[in-house]
């Protein structure tokens, strides 16, 4: 019984203890400093040891500029403690009073600690960091690697120099520590990859490319094409990333993974002639099986996606051949679903579609090629309107796949049926649940949908113009855009004014910039942006039409005050990054 009330006691007193913190936290933020140093002291002499109390009670001092006393805390703790860095604090009291030349000895001294002991330098370059003094602070650093040349603080000064606006220092210093320090390399990335979108300084992206092209040239070493390929990838100039990855690989012939990858990410860029060009490039140099095999699907996908019906003989013989060529096996399968998905969303033959799928699946294959001939069959077993039969296969991918990227892409397109069955109810559970998802873009085609369903339930609890929107959604999953096109046109006409009216007039605008008449999607784009300046679905309007007047009409003058207004008033967008590039480059910025 003893130890329990002993127990109970502890815990009261650690509660009251937080609490008594949090309200000196509370008194200095506010700037009730007083107040604030009465709590930080009651606080210290509790734990003495405590130095965040200890420097709470000095900088209280400093706040009601009773110098003296911060003084005295400082010496009485050093000479107890003996810790160097409250040198640098007897040095900042002193230049808060304004004398500099007092001040200056204190850090000169502090220095002069790290020359006879190196690891001073933690606790003295942080203080010295945290109170600004970053010239102190890179002297504190570099005497330290002059005093012990094991120790290296590249990263830390790089930092610094970013910081006292020293730009090409700090470049300088990055691109040494990465070389010298290859594992640091993806850290170093992300960091100058900040810089690289950061509007503040318009100039960095030049410096640093200048910087890692005179490397290149100089050491001839393919570590530096293959980070000036990185570079290039950040601004999405996916052709100059490859003149990159060229000189890599004919130095080292092995590294046609790397252009592969490069090809894929400008396909997701919708960089389409620089992927061809790459992919070309590989199927013309390497005898490698799987590697021909992907580049190859890569580019009969990309003559799918932009087909027309005169197109379909042609890609037919194409895959045929290709299947042909490498044979049916495990390692065609990419070939197998490009073929199964043709025939059944272009050339409306699912039952030929499900053959090749159902014979893939006897094959030996590994948990994930499986799971990605489920996911495609169930995709075709939607395209015939068999809700019930794909919803089985799509459970079994979600369950057999949890926690992988296809496991939820699954609980997607399972949410995405019942969409299409006009169970919203449901779909908005599982739409609720997938607005997290690790993935960045299942998670926002979650959010998407999630939000079509809640905004036009809210407004018309019957769901009348929610349900005409689905089955015209579910037309355009099923390749029927023309019968599509009319169900949109319909509901412009039976529910003007409600709030399906902008998502309805994006999806007729898409539909018209897939059969090329941009005027008449411009003129659906241009009705969201006068008519609902308020719509969620305005930056999209606003993006899709400054990327007409860009890549399709060529019409510079008109693209720019698109993409500066989604500059200026859309920088939550997705589509916010791309845009800023786009308008700097019709602009004229050279350091893109």
């Amino acid at each position: 019984m003893k130890k329990f009330f002993s127990i109970t006691l502890l815990f009261f007193s650690l509660v009251a203890f937080a609490q008594n913190e949090q309200l000196a936290n509370n008194y200095f933020d506010r700037g009730e400093f007083e107040k604030a140093l009465v709590s930080y002291e009651e606080l210290l002499k509790k734990q003495a040891g405590n130095f965040n109390y200890f420097q709470k009670v000095v900088e209280c001092y400093q706040q009601l500029q009773q110098f003296d006393k911060a003084q005295k805390a400082l010496e009485e703790r050093l000479e107890k403690y003996k810790q160097s860095n409250l040198i640098v604090e007897l040095g900042f009291n002193y230049q808060l009073q304004k004398n500099q030349d007092k001040a200056n000895k204190f850090y000169d001294q502090a220095i002069s600690k790290i020359k006879k002991n190196a690891t001073e330098v933690y606790g003295i370059a942080y203080v010295f960091e945290r109170k600004s003094l970053f010239d102190y602070a890179l002297m504190a650093y570099k005497t330290a690697i002059e005093t012990d040349s094991k120790l290296s603080f590249n990263v830390q000064m790089a930092l610094l120099y970013g910081q006292m606006g020293n730009i090409d220092l700090m470049i300088e210093t990055y691109l040494f520590e990465a070389y010298l320090n290859p594992q640091n390399l993806p850290m170093i990335q992300n960091q100058l990859s900040r810089f690289m979108t950061e509007d503040a300084d318009a100039n960095f992206n030049e410096l640093l490319k200048k910087a890692l092209l005179v490397k290149a040239q100089k050491t001839q070493d393919i570590f530096w094409n293959d980070f000036l390929s990185w570079y290039f990838v950040q601004l999405k100039e996916y052709g100059k990333a490859f003149i990159q990855q060229k000189a890599i690989y004919k130095r080292n012939p092995d590294s046609f993974g790397n252009i592969v990858n490069l090809a894929q990410m400008a396909i997701e860029d919708n960089d389409e002639t620089s992927a061809k060009e790459i992919l070309d490039f590989v199927i013309q140099n390497t005898n490698d099986l799987e590697l021909l095999i992907q580049a190859n699907s890569y580019l009969v996908k990309m003559k799918i996606d932009h087909s027309l019906e005169k197109d379909y003989p042609a890609i037919t013989e194409e895959l045929d051949k290709l299947i042909k060529e490498f044979g049916v096996s495990p390692y065609t399968l990419s070939l197998l679903k490009l073929q199964a998905n043709f025939s059944a969303f272009k050339l409306n033959n699912p039952e030929k579609a499900k053959i090749i799928l159902k014979n893939a699946m006897e094959m030996p294959l590994d948990r994930y090629q499986l799971a990605e001939v489920k996911m495609e069959l169930a995709d075709i077993l939607l395209f015939e309107e068999k809700f019930n039969q794909a919803l089985i296969y799509y459970s079994q991918v979600d369950e057999d796949m949890s926690g992988d990227v296809i496991g939820q892409e699954a609980s997607l397109k399972t949410a995405k049926t019942s969409y299409y069955k006009t169970d919203f109810q449901w779909a908005s559970h599982q739409l609720k649940v997938l607005k997290s998802a690790s993935s960045q873009l299942i998670a926002n085609d979650a959010l998407d949908l999630f939000l079509l369903i809640s905004d036009n339930t809210v407004e018309d609890s019957t769901q009348v113009a929610l349900k005409k929107f689905a089955r015209a959604d579910f037309l355009l999953y099923q390749n029927k855009k023309e019968l599509a096109l009319s169900q949109f046109q319909m509901i412009l006409k039976e529910h003007k004014g409600e709030e399906i009216e902008a998502v309805t007039l994006l999806r007729i605008g898409k539909i018209f910039e897939k059969k090329g008449d941009f005027n008449a999607a411009l003129e659906n784009y241009n009705a969201i942006v006068t008519n609902h300046k308020e719509s969620i679905y305005l930056d999209e309007a606003l993006y899709f039409s400054a990327e007409i007047y860009n890549s399709q009409l060529q019409d510079a003058e008109k693209a720019k005050p698109l993409y500066e207004e989604m500059i200026f008033k859309h920088q939550d967008s997705i589509y916010y990054v791309d845009s800023r590039n786009k308008y700097r480059k019709l602009r004229g910025d050279t350091n893109l």
